[in-house]
């Protein structure tokens, strides 16, 4: 099966590469692209630095002067590859406001490195209950001018199978790009396997499109979701264009 993956471009090769291990073909896309911000770190000391998305990292030293917190298991990997242990939560940010606030007296300073468009969560949730959430962006991620070219013919030809969604952002992205290219129905007519719910949200002008969410908020359990829209065995598959598209 042809699958549409439109995550940021190195994530999306990682995601490829497990798409083929399975069998699947991935068409890539990126509807955001992550660039890195010049920005100061915050004045002042905290008690805890809270990283929500792996995009974050590269901003982080080696070696972080407060505990660290991740939100799921992807984000500490990718911690743990530059260095740095961390307290992991259960793949969400409201995950990470319960595991911070069993852990941490009410009152501390929290450190978030964080997007530039970036979610009320953790930081609602943990300010409700006393403490102080200190957002610093390091990096911005732009929304692309129009849908990459092959996934825009691979969908008016019916190729595709699939969508993975990673972001209600990206989710929200790529409806519009393919509305603006004529290709709302084409979309529609995909299985969209995501992340949460909050993920799928980001479908909900798609009109009758069929989506799956993970049962976690983690990769594998995406890939299980995505299992109902594969064609079942001996029948057709979707027709496809070309192989693995990395550009």
């Amino acid at each position: 099966m042809l699958v549409l993956v439109t995550r940021p471009r190195d994530e999306a090769h990682r995601t490829a590469r497990r798409l083929a291990e399975a069998g699947d073909e991935a068409i890539v896309a990126p509807v955001l692209e992550v660039r890195a911000l010049a920005t100061e770190r915050p004045a002042g000391s905290f008690a805890a630095v809270l990283v929500t998305s792996a995009q974050a990292v590269p901003a982080l030293p080696g070696a972080a002067d407060a505990p660290v917190y991740a939100v799921g298991a992807r984000t500490a990997a990718a911690l743990a590859a530059h260095g740095l242990a961390a307290r992991v939560a259960d793949g969400d940010a409201r995950a990470l406001a319960r595991l911070v606030a069993a852990e941490l007296s009410p009152g501390s300073r929290l450190l978030h490195p964080c997007g530039r468009d970036r979610k009320p969560e953790p930081a609602r949730s943990l300010a409700r209950v006393g403490y102080s959430v200190v957002p610093w962006e390091v990096y911005a991620a732009e929304a692309a001018a129009r849908l990459d070219a092959g996934a825009a013919e691979a969908l008016r030809a019916g190729a595709v199978g699939a969508a993975l969604h990673f972001s209600r952002r990206s989710a929200e992205t790529l409806v519009a790009l393919a509305r603006r290219e004529g290709l709302g129905e084409a979309l529609a007519d995909l299985g969209h396997a995501c992340l949460s719910a909050d993920v799928a949200a980001g479908l909900a002008g798609l009109a009758g499109a069929r989506i799956a969410v993970a049962a976690r908020p983690d990769e594998d359990a995406l890939f299980a979701a995505l299992t109902g829209f594969r064609p079942p065995a001996g029948g057709l598959a979707p027709a496809t264009i070309g192989v693995l598209r990395t550009n």
